[in-house]
């Protein structure tokens, strides 16, 4: 054999270490802007949530803090301190209260963490789900009457622990929804609260449930997998436009990838630099209430590039969903 005229594989730029798969490279893409810094340190940023008056809440994981910035001025500042509880994600109730999503002890799969509520400067903490309940809380979005979905992230493909659950408007009953996921993560709610959207990261799958007028029965045949993923590390949180369109950060790839109310994908945002390795902690999108204008967290922990939040414009405007019922 003549090597010499052996033809072989040669690296492209989008062979690198996070490329996009071939058919995702077709989708319509564009590229966010940076639009706000919020730390220098690369914080595990989380749980974007706007209020009524436009500002913006998120929570760094691990550190457990929660801020707050003023729009349209960007001040930022620090309305629940340092703690040990790894919250995930905030809602905030149609009273006002802050809802904190909490994984508790990351090396357990047993659960210690739940659902607490605060006020807006993060006082007056109140348990909503006890530790003692035994969920690991990544996610949540409430429904028109006041109750609400939430994700247990726990479990991984091998062994899938985690599920998703109900909380009745009164706080006091939990009903299992689906079980067997390997650590669900993001979810959302159809416009007409009749789908569930659920990423399911340790098994980089996209599910979709159809619900019966209850509300927490799934309908016949109603439960699918329209989308699974490809690369490391998988789905992480969620959301959705008026468009019924749903937005799912990439985590580990610097992405967001959008498909539509049937679960196919349709588009995708880049973070600037994810070629290079550079901000690919991709956590959470979530849309600038009555505009199309997505933010979206990322911290750069290998390249050194802080913590940002970034700006694209989505096909529709985002949907508040209940919380400002």
């Amino acid at each position: 054999m003549d090597e010499k005229n052996t033809i072989s594989l040669q690296y492209s730029r989008n062979s690198a270490a996070f490329p996009l798969s071939a058919d995702e490279n077709q989708l319509q893409t564009v590229t966010a802007e940076p639009w706000l810094e919020i730390s220098k340190e690369a914080l595990q940023l989380e749980g974007l949530c706007f209020d009524r008056e436009g500002n913006l809440y998120l929570l760094e994981v691990f550190g457990g803090r929660v801020f707050k910035v003023s729009l349209p001025e960007k001040t930022i500042e620090t309305v629940f301190g340092e703690n040990t509880m790894n919250p995930a994600a905030i809602k905030i109730h149609k009273d006002g209260r802050l809802f904190l999503c909490v994984l508790g002890d990351l090396n357990s799969s047993i659960g210690s963490g739940g659902v607490y509520a605060i006020q807006p400067d993060g006082s007056n903490m109140e348990e909503i789900i006890a530790p003692r309940e035994k969920y690991a809380v990544d996610d949540m979005v409430f429904d028109r009457k006041g109750g609400f979905y939430f994700t247990d992230f726990r479990g991984h493909h091998f062994d899938p622990l985690g599920g998703v659950y109900y909380v009745s408007p009164d706080f006091n009953s939990v009903t299992p929804i689906a079980k067997n996921l390997a650590s669900p993560n993001g979810i959302s709610l159809s416009k007409d609260e009749r789908s569930l959207w659920i990423t399911e990261t340790n098994a980089n799958r996209l599910n979709r449930i159809e619900l019966l007028d209850d509300g927490v029965t799934i309908a016949p045949y109603g439960s699918s997998v329209p989308y699974y993923f490809s690369g490391y590390d998988g789905p992480d949180s969620c959301c959705i436009d008026t468009d019924d369109n749903l937005y799912v950060a990439m985590y580990e790839q610097g992405r967001v990838l959008v498909f539509n109310k049937n679960g196919c994908p349709i588009g995708q945002i880049l973070l600037p630099g994810r070629e290079n390795g550079h901000m690919l902690r991709s956590t959470h999108p979530a849309f600038i209430p009555e505009t199309n204008e997505l933010i979206i967290c990322s911290n750069d922990p290998v390249g050194g590039g802080g913590s940002w939040l970034f700006r694209a414009k989505g096909f529709a405007k985002g949907h508040l969903g209940y919380q400002f019922a």
